[in-house]
């Protein structure tokens, strides 16, 4: 039987209207005020989009710097485990981001439009708070920052391939300068749903730099076994250093499906009545985008680690060399990409900032308080990002310290306390497994990450 009304659950009994959003507790008096900050927020200030557009912000927020490492991590796990891996972590998150999209108005006349919103009316105010909020902010601002190492590489790998005598030299860490400043001025878009023409551009893009990574990598991997260059297995030669690479392996699997972040967000931006309620575009836009994600991880990490076997780069795109055009005009796309998964990720962290600014510390609503706040979240995360550039260690660590829980498991935890499954039935039985592999994930695969980080740091310089 569903929990339509828990006594311990934030606002369980407050009737709101189904657009307007909440942040927090807000008795009845306050609630005009409240609803001019949801209207200036960069999350609620819009809800006009369509079922389409859901679908290409969920590309863009999946198909991203996670696709190009999924043939390295097939490198580290081998051939049937990686295979499995990733097909069971597309089945377990496509179960749980249809519970999140069905939660998002699990209470009547209420929408919960931010992931710690629906921690808090699953686990209390502050227990569910200071739960997903932690964790959906370190997995965006994670995000962040392996896309601007990302654009980074990918502009430079780009420029290097077309003008080798001019961009040879030139140090990554100029590249990801360059990528920061880009981002400093596409930062001030208003709110999510104005970044739909830029999310589009990036899906398109995602899409096409998997497929022209999956055709040159067949072209390439055909070439390679006629002369028996191609080794298969695993990386290691030692039992620990195995353990440790497999590890890693999965913590990048898993941070390939992190689009759960920011689904809540992008469900927020659908406008929704009793008649026709938000979740059902909402699916339509999820289960394409999530149809576009098997093409693209499937045929990415099989042609990849196909054709290079355990001598692939942690970015397959860095492994593949000819034709020299069409990996530059791939590389490119990656870039062109990673400007719109950039934003996607980091306009919820916008939204918490302005919303701490101007809620706790009665910051005016201001252009100006934007592009201060923004640009210097922005700066931030380029510097990090210019200081530790280690993609194939980032993608392991992250993915599985943080990215399991948001993705794999708290979506079904608050499922079982939500709607309370009867026991042994279908969803029951599906939250545990889920919870159980998910918290697998997150408690061991951080350390092949971490020690896929410290291997990189014997060979590097900052800056340098």
């Amino acid at each position: 039987m569903d929990k339509k009304d828990p006594e311990n659950n934030l606002q369980s009994h407050e009737e709101i209207h189904p657009d307007q959003a909440t942040h927090s507790t807000t008795p009845p008096e306050e609630d005009k005020p409240h609803a001019q900050l949801n209207n200036w927020l960069p999350i609620t200030a819009s809800r006009k989009a369509k079922w389409w557009y859901s679908a290409f912000h969920n590309v863009t927020a999946m198909v991203g710097a996670g696709v190009l490492g999924l043939p390295f991590a097939l490198s580290q796990l081998g051939w049937a485990p990686g295979v499995t891996a990733i097909v069971l972590s597309w089945i377990i998150t496509f179960y749980s981001l249809w519970q999140l999209v069905q939660l998002h108005e699990v209470a009547p006349g209420r929408r919960f439009d931010r992931y710690p919103e629906l921690g808090m009316y699953a686990f209390g105010p502050k227990l569910g708070y200071w739960t997903i909020m932690p964790l959906q902010l370190t997995v965006q601002v994670a995000s962040s920052i392996v896309y601007a190492v990302t654009g980074g590489k990918s502009l430079k790998k780009s420029c290097e391939l077309v003008f080798p005598d001019t961009f040879d030299e030139i140090q990554e860490t100029y590249f990801i300068l360059f990528f920061t400043v880009l981002q400093l001025v596409m930062s001030q878009s208003p709110n999510f749903n104005s970044l739909k023409g830029v999310s589009l551009l990036a899906a398109i893009m995602s899409f096409a730099y998997s497929m022209v990574a999956c055709v040159a990598s067949f072209i390439k991997g055909n070439e390679d076994h006629h002369s028996l260059q191609v080794t298969y297995g695993v990386r290691s030669h030692t039992a620990p250093g195995q353990a440790f690479d497999a590890l890693n392996g999965i913590g990048t699997i898993a941070f390939a499906f992190a689009g759960h972040s920011v689904v809540l967000e992008i469900q927020a931006t659908i406008p929704s009545t009793e008649e026709k309620p938000s979740k059902v575009p909402m699916w339509r836009g999820v289960t394409v985008a999530y149809v576009i994600v098997a093409i693209c991880y499937i045929s990415v990490s099989i042609s990849g680690y196909w054709a290079f076997g355990i001598a692939v780069d942690d970015d397959v795109l860095v492994s593949l060399e000819n034709p020299k055009w069409l990996i530059a005009a791939a590389n490119f796309m990656v870039f062109l990409h990673v400007i719109g998964s950039y934003q996607v990720f980091a306009m919820p962290v916008f939204d918490t900032i302005e919303s701490a600014l101007v809620g706790s510390y009665q910051f005016k609503p201001s252009r100006a308080l934007r592009l201060i706040a923004r640009s210097s979240y922005v700066a931030l995360v380029g510097f990090v990002g210019m200081c530790i550039p280690f993609f194939g260690g980032l993608l392991g660590f992250f993915g599985g310290l943080v990215f399991a829980a948001t993705s794999y498991f708290m979506p079904c935890i608050m499922w079982l306390i939500i709607k309370r499954p009867k026991p042994w039935s279908f969803h029951w039985i599906a939250s545990w497994t889920a919870t159980i592999i998910g918290v697998s994930i997150a408690v061991l695969t951080p350390i092949g990450g971490l020690r896929q980080i410290i291997l990189s740091f014997k060979s590097y310089k900052i800056f340098a």
